[in-house]
């Protein structure tokens, strides 16, 4: 990048959701939970083929509590989850995939607060949106922020199975969670950006936060 590339100031700073024109597509893998899918892309300056993930989205939810006898103090829930692909158990916010038809963004979230760690929540605004990996993978993620919650009742707690069966949860200081992920022991992308996010806005006095059925462009079945 030169020194002398352009100064962007006092401008809304937004991507550019326009997709290019696909000349050509097909599915070239169908996997257990994502396909594959190999596009021809006119770029106008010339042609590209590429393959990548196509993801059904997911949402995150960062559980907020006031520190009990701390006063401004914060606690996130966060959980321990083996995730085999990079061989290595995580720290982790709750989330999960979109892939029940018909479900909004909040109600798989709210879906997922409970069966994960055993929460609800009065209070529900968006945190973040974002893409893990966009040049390999269609994903869309919108990370909740989840407020004045309550223990769903034992009778009706979810039964965790396979992965999820040994996966444990607790209760982190944000000011503890945000300093780990600053010193690269915490690595999950949405744990770090829910973390970030959740620490930046909490210090704006929340007021960065929007609505629970905020429009997300992000994702192409829920904008």
């Amino acid at each position: 990048m030169s020194l002398e590339a352009p100064v962007v100031r006092g401008v809304e700073l937004a991507d550019d959701r326009t997709p290019r024109p696909v000349t050509a597509s097909e599915t070239v893998y169908e996997g257990l939970i994502w396909d594959v899918r190999r596009d021809t892309v006119d770029l106008g300056s010339g042609t590209v083929r590429r393959d990548f993930v196509e993801h059904t989205g997911a949402v995150a939810i960062v559980a907020v509590r006031d520190t009990p006898g701390v006063e401004g103090a914060s606690q996130v829930a966060l959980i321990r989850q083996y995730r085999h692909p990079i061989g290595a158990t995580e720290w982790e916010i709750p989330a999960g995939l979109l892939d029940k038809e018909g479900e909004p963004p909040l109600a798989a979230a709210q879906r997922e607060l409970a069966e994960e760690v055993d929460l609800t929540a009065r209070t529900w605004n968006v945190l973040a949106d974002f893409h893990p990996s966009p040049g390999a993978m269609s994903e869309a993620i919108r990370v909740y922020l989840a407020r004045d919650l309550a223990e769903v009742a034992e009778a009706d707690r979810h039964t965790r199975e396979a992965e999820e069966a040994e996966m444990t949860a607790a209760w982190v200081d944000l000011d503890e969670a945000f300093a780990a992920v600053l010193a690269g022991r915490i690595g999950n992308a949405t744990a770090v950006i829910g973390i970030l996010a959740a620490r930046g806005a909490k210090e704006a006095g929340w007021v960065t936060l929007r609505d629970p059925d905020a429009p997300w462009p992000a994702h192409p079945a829920h904008r």
